[in-house]
């Protein structure tokens, strides 16, 4: 079978004398050149004769000692990544292709089957409460208040009724319901907190399981179409917003250069398809980064310049224009900030805040050079 096998993409298969694993179910294995099999007969021979003989382990060389450090360095580096290609067409390839990238790991949620079970389960403790409340008050008209009293007189009187206490019968099954309930509800709620997938890694995910269509009964493949009740297991602290449109960019411009720059030789061995590409998230937030490193970066410097050049004039009116640079430029710096980035209310309020500090008082300190300029003259 196409899933048993383990194929490496730096081999050639036929260079090593193995057959191929399609249309047979032989197994390619990679065989470790540390292996005591490859161990020379002379080495063996060495070995066995120190079995015989009291020697140290340290006199005894690995074989691993023969290889050169980059041969050594070869071999660590060396990974197994299995192509999409190799697993059989069905829930094996589909399960291998939302698990080879976080934007696909998209799957139901099954929030009204939650609400449901929440709904049945809280009826059920509702009658149970009302059974509890029927029984104390039973025992109170009856004059068997102590009952309620003492949870001992209780299991007593039950005892000399020669019957099971029906309030701890009642209590048990209460307690076991609860614990039903609570479970429920908390793994409800954790589910919630789940992100749906953007609508760019939904598309991908239609438009793979349209081309590929790896199931084929129809009532199986329309877990796809429930949109609104599907949760995606990435992480979506910043990938929803301008890391998504960089990598968007990236894709619409694939060629080598940006398949190389932007993905690993692992990603790379995932698939021999052209239409699905793999990207390292760790390098395009890299590209990120820079991106908005130079983006505060010509913030910060062109309104300084603006007003250097607006405050160096002297006149009462470039001090008001110096003011309506500063206004726009916190007002873009905020812009920039809230679409580039997913930072919270106050950490916007606490950042715009400290931009607009930093240019009001490069704006008063030229005022005040300019104020003692003058009076020296």
């Amino acid at each position: 079978m196409a899933s048993n096998t383990i194929s490496n993409p730096n081999v050639d298969p036929e260079n090593n004398g193995s057959k191929s694993s399609q249309g047979s179910g032989d197994v390619v294995i990679n065989v470790d050149s540390r292996s005591p099999t490859l161990v020379p007969s002379e080495s063996r021979r060495k070995y066995s004769a120190a079995a015989t003989t009291k020697t140290t382990c340290s006199s005894l060389k690995s074989p691993a000692s023969t290889l050169s450090p980059a041969q050594i360095e070869e071999e660590i580096s060396k990974t197994i990544t299995i192509p999409l290609q190799d697993y059989p067409k069905g829930y094996p390839l589909q399960a291998a292709f939302q698990s080879s990238e976080p934007s696909w790991s998209i799957y139901r949620g099954f929030n009204y089957l939650h609400s449901r079970v929440l709904l049945e389960l809280q009826d059920e403790l509702r009658c149970l409460e009302e059974e509890l409340t029927d029984l104390d008050l039973i025992d109170l008209e009856n004059g068997d208040g102590k009952r309620l009293r003492s949870r001992k007189d209780d299991l007593r009187q039950a005892k000399r009724e020669k019957t099971k206490s029906q309030r701890a019968s009642l209590l048990a099954a209460i307690r076991d319901k609860l614990v039903n309930y609570d479970e429920i509800l908390v793994k409800a709620r954790e589910l919630n907190v789940f992100q749906r997938p953007s609508k760019r890694d939904y598309r991908s995910f239609r438009t793979w399981f349209w081309n590929v269509k790896p199931l084929n009964y129809e009532l199986e493949e329309q877990f796809i179409k429930r949109k609104e009740d599907l949760i995606t297991l990435r992480h979506g602290r910043e990938w929803a917003g301008f890391d998504g449109f960089v990598e968007s960019c990236i894709r619409k411009i694939h060629c080598r250069l940006t398949q190389k720059l932007f993905a690993t030789p692992e990603l790379r061995a995932k698939t021999n398809d052209e239409c699905i590409y793999y990207y390292s998230p760790s390098r395009i937030e890299k590209l990120v980064g820079m991106i908005i490193t130079l983006v505060v970066f010509i913030l910060l410097v062109l309104p300084v310049v603006a007003m250097y050049k607006l405050t160096c004039i002297g006149d009462r009116n470039s001090t008001f224009d110096a003011v309506g640079i500063l206004v726009v430029f916190t007002l873009l710096f905020s812009a920039a900030m809230s679409l580039l980035t997913k930072a919270k209310r106050h950490e916007l309020f606490a950042a715009s805040a400290a931009y607009c500090a930093v240019l009001v008082v490069f704006i008063s300190n030229f005022n005040d050079s300019r104020g003692q300029g003058v009076g020296r003259s």
